[in-house]
């Protein structure tokens, strides 16, 4: 059985690749000790965890032969910490993984990007020079670059946007927006999951060198039409005021992955954005949200 490293394992993405990993290899999750367990507290008699802010990380892979790592672990700079704090997590971590696999010849390694452009924002400035230090790799070790479009689903974050206008049109509170002009394309976590799967299953074909896949629905849809179909699924009362807020500087009016590379292997997503909608509504009513 192979062993499979997943950082941010506790998060969103990574509690989901954990899951459905586990079945199949042997799992070893990075964490921090003050992290919250709870999107995978049935899974924690399957796997194993290190606290990475209590223990040398050379001293999991002289304990273990890591064949893989997917890196999921981000801090996107939500919570007004200092620049600093986002390299720290977003390119010296990273960074010293791909040193110690390079070392110990771990053969791939997966880093979840965002689409997101480059100077956008500090995370994605983060995001976008890791890559670059990537690129200059010389190592042994097979990198992959899962550059993921909008992701959603249950068990995501308050602070995401589909969660957050979720919940807000379910309490039929109103919502100030922007005029909702921008193409955006879904892609529901399951069928992300799928897609690292499916390379991890063929990769053999995968170069040994750098390689990059977009990860999304291949559509997209304005914020506006996104917006006003979640308020329809979701029943909702609420007053959606557009044109409230201004958009951003630099703001992407348009992002749709190009899934070619991904189909070419056999992957498709497979749940639709309405059947995706209709399941975290449904979990929220379920739930109580």
């Amino acid at each position: 059985m192979k062993t499979i490293l997943i950082t941010g394992g506790t998060g969103f993405l990574g509690s989901f690749l954990t899951e459905k990993l586990s079945k199949s290899f042997q799992v070893i999750l990075l964490k921090r000790s003050f992290s919250n367990t709870w999107r995978i507290k049935n899974l924690l008699k399957n796997i194993i965890i290190y606290d990475i802010d209590q223990i040398d990380l050379e001293q999991i892979f002289k304990t273990y032969k890591i064949d893989i790592i997917i890196h999921t672990a981000t801090n996107y700079g939500r919570k007004g910490e200092f620049s600093s704090c986002l390299i720290e997590t977003n390119i010296l971590f990273p960074l010293k993984l791909l040193e110690l696999a390079t070392f110990f010849n771990t053969d791939t390694f997966f880093n979840t990007d965002t689409i997101g452009y480059k100077y956008l924002s500090n995370y994605t400035l983060s995001k976008k020079q890791l890559l670059e230090w990537f690129r200059l790799n010389k190592g042994n070790v097979r990198i992959i670059n899962m550059k993921l479009e909008h992701l959603y689903g249950s068990k995501d974050d308050d602070s995401k946007f589909v969660t957050f206008l979720i919940k807000k049109l379910l309490k039929n509170e109103s919502i100030d927006l922007t005029l909702g002009e921008q193409k955006r394309d879904f892609i529901f976590v399951e069928d992300v999951v799928d897609a690292y799967i499916h390379i991890i299953d063929g990769i053999s074909h995968v170069n040994n060198t750098f390689t990059e896949y977009e990860v999304g629905s291949g559509k997209s849809i304005s914020l506006r039409s996104f917006v006003e179909k979640i308020h329809c699924l979701a029943e909702s009362n609420s007053l959606l005021n557009f044109g409230a807020i201004p958009y951003r500087e630099n703001e992407i009016m348009e992002s749709r992955a190009d899934i070619s590379k991904l189909i070419s292997m056999g992957w498709l997503p497979k749940v639709s954005l309405d059947e995706g909608l209709k399941r975290i509504i449904c979990n929220f009513k379920e739930h109580n949200f």
